[in-house]
């Protein structure tokens, strides 16, 4: 007697390789999702930063980070005593956008808005903010790779993004390219450690202006506020 092999007809191949298809359609689309949510934190951050710079300056006729009357000085009191400390009121936000140094400017800066309540978070912390992809946002004065920076004046710098993301996030709020506009794009040398003490190298903007979207080149993010 012949025995009868047992097999997967053309209809139950077919209905598997449809299961297969919209399960990796839902991943690629899931993917995507959470890809344009980091896309949309990420200019949030910046434009939130900017408004609340310039309520602070607003109110307080300084820019934070560099309020010479945000702590107790000597005989007086500033607007939150002894819980935060004095910049030195130059009109320059001194210090890099990544520095782990309590006390610099630029470190106080957060603190400061923290205070005010211009920004959320922990307002007995100096501690710069992460993004939606590790990175750290931060601010420092003038932003470039050369001796004559890119950016002058109060910048915001965000770290660790992927090419997608920074494209994306230039596209939203300038012109999509590295080398041109109020946002500027940087290569780094690798990803940035939260509470690293030294800036990422960011190397110079490609000659052409086009972000690389290769999975593993990540830019540092620079844009005027």
């Amino acid at each position: 007697m012949k025995s009868r092999q047992g097999g997967f007809t053309l209809v139950e191949i077919a209905i598997v390789l449809v299961i297969i298809g919209l399960l990796l359609g839902g991943v690629l689309k899931g993917q995507e999702l959470i890809t344009q949510a980091k896309i949309k934190n990420v200019v949030n951050d910046l434009s939130g930063i900017a408004a609340g710079v310039y309520g602070y300056q607003d109110r307080y006729k300084s820019f934070p980070g560099d309020d010479n009357k945000a702590a107790t000085a000597g005989a007086l009191v500033g607007r939150w005593a002894a819980n935060t400390a004095n910049g030195n009121g130059d009109g320059q936000v001194g210090g890099e956008f990544m520095s782990a140094t309590d006390g610099d400017e630029t470190r106080l800066f957060w603190q400061h808005l923290r205070l005010s309540g211009f920004v959320a978070g922990d307002s007995t912390s100096q501690v710069q903010p992460q993004n939606a992809v590790g990175g750290i946002v931060g601010v420092q004065m003038n932003a470039g790779v050369l001796a004559t920076p890119d950016l002058s004046g109060l910048v915001v710098c965000t770290s660790n993004l992927p090419g997608k993301v920074a494209s994306a996030v230039d596209t939203q709020l300038d012109d999509g390219l590295t080398n041109r506009g109020s946002v500027r794009g940087y290569t780094q040398a690798g990803p940035v450690t939260p509470g690293a003490a030294a800036n990422p190298a960011r190397a110079a903007a490609a000659a052409t202006g086009a972000y690389t979207d290769d999975g593993a080149t990540l830019y540092t993010l620079c844009k005027t506020l």
